[in-house]
């Protein structure tokens, strides 16, 4: 097989077209069509942008990132959710001729669903009154009397200082107070209050709680209503930013989950982790549960030391013999494979080169161990490969976001004087720096990708790695163009004839590394299926021995090098990470 990259000298000049680099006899996309002319070439031009920055998003800062929050979310900000939740009880009260506390006694049972409220009490309006406590005229008739007894203390005390739910039964304030604070100080729980007579369902709604509890509880009472308007909402989510009080409000069945909120911070909408696309939740899942809590350290630990039988260290096993000497003050000698006292061990046993007692123990069908920690250690190994690239991207993107900021609050105003140019003109610098951060945050998810492809699909394997390995190069490129080209220019002492050539470059090295990771994000999305498609169609339609195909395409010339031949297997192309230029 044969991996190509395209040099730097035509990487701006030439359109990309990646079919052409990656060829060879196992693999054929160009049987039947052309695998990237059709699904990929125009990637550009499609409606779905796959989170990459579009030239037209730097005058739009909401959509910046993503165009999802014209089509499919909202971000609520406190005053929205807030008349939100009004709107919704406003409208349950007026169609059910309710008060606005049964109506929202309703939707908080209902989980803040208008529709189904309303399904429900016109299909069985008793049985919704009966189940949460909505009660038409009290069961406990106290009109009458001027004092009362309260059930709770047992004081005798004047009507005028008690107070009862829509079922009528008698506290006095101060017991009501009481049962109300403890019950807000408990937590969200108060929100499905109840009547404290124990045989009674009678719901406690807002008003009781505005009549009854101090100021203070008053007001947790207030946020805990607010915030069950989204955390019981199936089409909300509160933004997972620290410090963040916004809300996304979700278009369920929208299909790409990642959001933006005006806080900038970018998530998954369904599992709420950092956006992740093209990597799935469930593949994010398993992979920050595989990162927590040091679990990979802890699993070569154990795969690859053993515990010294005196002072419970963990020892690794570094030389041939098996006498090992715990370090001091312990310097206890015990034997590796059956971690008894070395002392034990003489010619009897083998001394220094056998254990009976181990070997013993693997006739009567014990696993080895040996072969056992050798395959952690190898599992460990491709986890620690994937894991660094991983996080190196992470910390790349970190540090981007910061030159990204610093170059619009510091170095953007002092560009434009030495140069002598508008901001209009370099637009361009933001937009490569936005690209880079973005396509940081895909790269990075693309390990966690690649971590958890099945071995056995070599042909899968292959494509994704030189699919990675073209974007990840293209990023490189880009990103020192970005990063250490252009400090040149800021820190030139007066504008430099050649400025016009670097906006162009970075101008293309932008665009075509956003090319090259819309093709990767809509391979990884759809499977890598096309892999196993093309396959099958080379199969059908075999070439004829007599004409084997030119390996750099049609005619003998790749279609995206315009007839240059772009560096092969053989062939030294330029340094990606040259940075003398």
């Amino acid at each position: 097989m044969v991996f190509g990259m395209v040099s730097e000298d035509n990487v701006i000049e030439d359109s990309v077209s990646v079919e052409d680099d990656f060829d060879g006899d196992d693999y054929d996309y160009d049987d039947g069509g052309d695998y990237y002319d059709d699904d990929y070439g125009d990637a550009g031009d499609d409606d779905d942008d796959y989170g990459l920055v579009e030239d037209d998003d730097f005058d739009d800062p909401g959509a910046m990132f993503s165009r999802r929050p014209k089509l499919g979310y909202t971000v609520l900000q406190e005053a929205d959710i807030k008349q939100r939740q009004e709107d919704d009880i406003s409208k349950v009260s007026t169609v059910l001729s309710l008060s606005q506390v049964e109506a929202t006694i309703l939707l908080r049972h209902y989980n803040w669903n208008v529709n189904e409220v309303h399904d429900e009490w016109f299909s069985d309006e008793e049985r919704v009154r009966k189940s949460f406590g909505l009660f038409e005229r009290p069961v406990v008739d106290v009109s009458y009397a001027n004092e009362f007894t309260c059930g709770i203390c047992f004081d005798l005390l004047p009507c005028d200082n008690f107070a009862s739910a829509s079922c009528g039964h008698p506290f006095c304030r101060e017991c009501w107070q009481g049962y109300i604070c403890t019950s807000i100080n408990d937590g969200p729980g108060c929100l499905l209050l109840r009547c404290p007579e124990p045989s009674c369902k009678a719901a406690v709604g807002p008003d009781m709680i505005d009549k009854l509890a101090p100021c203070e509880e008053k007001e947790k009472y207030s946020q805990f209503l607010l915030r069950s308007y989204i955390e019981d909402n199936r089409e909300a989510k509160w933004c997972p930013a620290p410090g963040c009080e916004n809300a996304v409000n979700f278009a369920v069945g929208g299909g790409d989950f990642d959001v933006t909120c005006l806080c900038s911070y970018r998530f998954c909408w369904n599992c709420t982790v950092e956006a992740h696309r093209p990597v799935d939740c469930e593949t994010v899942t398993k992979w920050m549960l595989k990162n927590s809590v040091d679990g990979e350290n802890v699993n070569w630990i154990l795969h690859n030391s053993k515990t010294c039988p005196k002072c419970k260290r963990p020892i690794e096993k570094n030389q041939g013999c098996m006498h090992m000497t715990c370090t001091p003050p312990c310097s206890y000698e015990f034997c590796w494979l059956c971690l008894r006292a070395w002392s034990s061990h003489g010619l009897a046993t083998g001394g220094f080169y056998s254990c009976n007692v181990y070997e013993a123990e693997m006739q009567k069908g014990n696993v080895d161990a040996e072969m056992r920690r050798e395959m952690a250690k190898n599992s460990f190994e491709k986890y620690t490969h994937y894991y660094e690239r991983w996080a190196s991207n992470q910390s790349s993107r970190e540090k981007a976001l910061e030159d990204l900021n610093r170059m619009e609050s510091e170095n953007m105003e002092k560009l434009c004087n030495v140069q002598c140019t508008t901001m209009s003109q370099l637009k361009c610098i933001t937009e490569a720096w936005l690209q880079i951060v973005e396509c940081r945050r895909v790269l990075k998810w693309t390990y966690a990708y690649g971590y958890y492809l099945p071995e056995h699909e070599k042909t899968k394997t292959q494509f994704f790695e030189y699919l990675q390995g073209e974007a990840e190069a293209g990023l490189e490129r880009l990103h020192r163009c970005a990063e250490k080209e252009l400090d040149k220019y800021v820190t030139a002492d007066g504008p430099s004839s050649d400025f016009d050539d670097f906006r162009t470059k970075l101008t293309g090295l932008t665009s075509v590394t956003k090319t090259y990771f819309e093709n990767l994000v809509r391979a990884l999305e759809n499977g890598l299926e096309d892999v196993n498609s093309t396959a099958s169609n080379k199969t059908a339609s075999p070439r004829s021995p007599a004409s084997p195909r030119s390996p750099t395409g049609r005619n003998g010339k790749g279609r995206g090098s315009r007839g240059k031949e772009s560096p092969r297997a053989g062939v030294s192309p330029k340094n990606v990470d040259d940075t003398s230029k």
